[in-house]
C-alpha cells in the first residue's frame, strides 16, 4: 500500500514539473513594442512626417475664420476705392482657363484670383505684376476684417446673447439706436427752434427756475 502511494506521488510531482515554463524547450521572455496606429503603406517615420505636413496646411487655412477658404480677397470698400481710381475692374470667370494657359493664349495672373484660388494682389503668381495696396487694404489686413465678419444682427459688434449672461446693451451707432440724453434734458419747442435756442445753447437759469 505504501509502495503504491509513493508511486502515485512521484507521478504527480513529475507531471507538474513537466508543465513548468523552465522545463519547456525554446521558451523565452519576449518584448512587446507598440507603434500606435500606422496606416497600410506607411512606415512609422513616414506617417509621422505626413501628419506634420498636414498640420502645417491646416494652420495656413485659418479654419476658424469666416468667409471664403479657397482664395484671399480684399474688403469691398478697398475694391470700390480701387475701382474709382481705375486700378481695379469687375472680374468675370474665364472658360477653359487651364487649356488657354497651356496654349499660351492666357497668363495665369489673367485668371480671376477667385477662380484660380489665389490672392487679389497676385502675390500667389510668381513673376506677375502685384496690385497696389491702399490704406484701407492695410487696415483690413491688420484686423479690420474681424469687424466685417461679425455675426451680429446689427452688422458688427457682439452676436446675440443666447445665454442671457451679458448686459442689455447694443452698439451706440447701430441702425435704429435711440440717442442718449442727459438726466435734465428738455425737448426744444417750435418757438425755441425759431430763435435758434437748443438745450445745449440755452443759458442756464438760477436753480432752473429764473
Amino acid at each position: 500500500m505504501k509502495t503504491a502511494s509513493i508511486i502515485v506521488s512521484a507521478v504527480v510531482v513529475g507531471s507538474a514539473q513537466a508543465f513548468t515554463a523552465g522545463s519547456l524547450p525554446g521558451v523565452r521572455a519576449s518584448q512587446v513594442v507598440s507603434y500606435g496606429y500606422v496606416p497600410s503603406g506607411f512606415t512609422p517615420e513616414q506617417y509621422k512626417k505626413f501628419k506634420e505636413a498636414e498640420a502645417k496646411k491646416k494652420t495656413k487655412q485659418n479654419l476658424g475664420g469666416l468667409g471664403p477658404r479657397g482664395f484671399k480677397s480684399r474688403s469691398f470698400q478697398s475694391f470700390q476705392e480701387a475701382l474709382e481710381r481705375g486700378e481695379a475692374e469687375h472680374l468675370m470667370p474665364v472658360f477653359n482657363a487651364k487649356e488657354k494657359v497651356k496654349r499660351g493664349e492666357l497668363k495665369v495672373e489673367d485668371i480671376p484670383y477667385m477662380q484660380r484660388g489665389g490672392s487679389w494682389d497676385n502675390t500667389d503668381v510668381k513673376g506677375a505684376k502685384k496690385a497696389r495696396w491702399l490704406k484701407s487694404d492695410k487696415d483690413y489686413a491688420a484686423g479690420g476684417y474681424k469687424k466685417e465678419q461679425s455675426v451680429s444682427i446689427f452688422g458688427y459688434g457682439e452676436g446675440l446673447d443666447w445665454t442671457g449672461s451679458r448686459a442689455r446693451s447694443r452698439p451706440e451707432s447701430a441702425p435704429g439706436a435711440a440717442p442718449k440724453f442727459g438726466k435734465n434734458y428738455k425737448a426744444p419747442n417750435v418757438k425755441d427752434i425759431k430763435k435758434g435756442l437748443t438745450p445745449a445753447t440755452e443759458k442756464k437759469k438760477f436753480f432752473g427756475l429764473f
